[in-house]
């Protein structure tokens, strides 16, 4: 049998958050030619496994193979050419707590890097997110540990709030921000952490989302 030749690879075993993982190995394949291969080594866990291969086939890559090495599971991933068609999602995030942001943002980035375009609206406490040095913190009795918490989860894959933010717009996302709710919460445009964001109203985000294939509400 012929050996396959790998153009690049990757080592993100440890890391056990997919889109972490898949993240990184999407701008690792950016930076290659269609038909290049890259290897990606990641722990040998199931939702790994069954994710990559989800995300290769919404993307056009092609999964060569996917196998039980000593590091771990081994993927080999032949860069495919984008596909032409694209679906939406809206995502509206409104909860600024550590643990709260992870599904919305966690589902914002699975359907980025999968190609979708994506639209979030960020309204209510969750404006606070988007200020520069902002810290997502546990709730009740718990918070006192929400540093230790964040460490925790980073070490996972489960990166900062803010990280993820920035992720998002490198993968082209779009940003919309509640202004009544920035008012309310006593934000500024000045403290923005990001750049290209847009303030709106409800009315604005409404009309992204009855365009959209897929709507999520946080």
């Amino acid at each position: 049998m012929t050996a396959t030749a790998i153009t690049e690879a990757i080592d993100r075993t440890g890391k056990t958050i997919t889109t972490f993982v898949v993240y990184d190995a999407e701008r690792e394949l950016a930076g290659m030619a269609e038909g290049e291969v890259l290897e990606l080594i990641t722990d040998d866990f199931k939702p790994i496994e069954l994710d990559v291969a989800a995300w290769t086939d919404s993307t056009g890559h092609e999964l060569l193979a996917s196998e039980v090495v000593p590091a771990g599971r081994r993927f080999l991933i032949k860069k495919g050419s984008e596909r032409p068609t694209k679906s939406s999602l809206a995502v509206v995030i409104s909860d600024a707590g550590l643990e709260e942001l992870l599904s919305p943002l966690g589902f914002a980035l699975a359907g980025a890097l999968e190609g979708m375009d994506v639209s979030l609206f960020v309204q209510g406490p969750a404006v606070r997110v988007l200020t520069r040095g902002y810290r997502p913190k546990l709730r009740g009795w718990a918070r006192p540990f929400s540093r230790l918490a964040a460490a925790g989860m980073a070490k996972t894959g489960h990166i900062a709030a803010q990280q993820k933010l920035a992720q998002l717009l490198t993968l082209g996302a779009t940003i919309y921000v509640c202004g009544p709710s920035m008012q309310h919460f006593k934000v500024d445009k000045d403290e923005f952490a990001f750049s290209g964001l847009l303030v709106v109203e409800y009315l604005t985000f409404m009309a992204v989302m009855r365009e959209a294939d897929v709507q999520l509400y946080t």
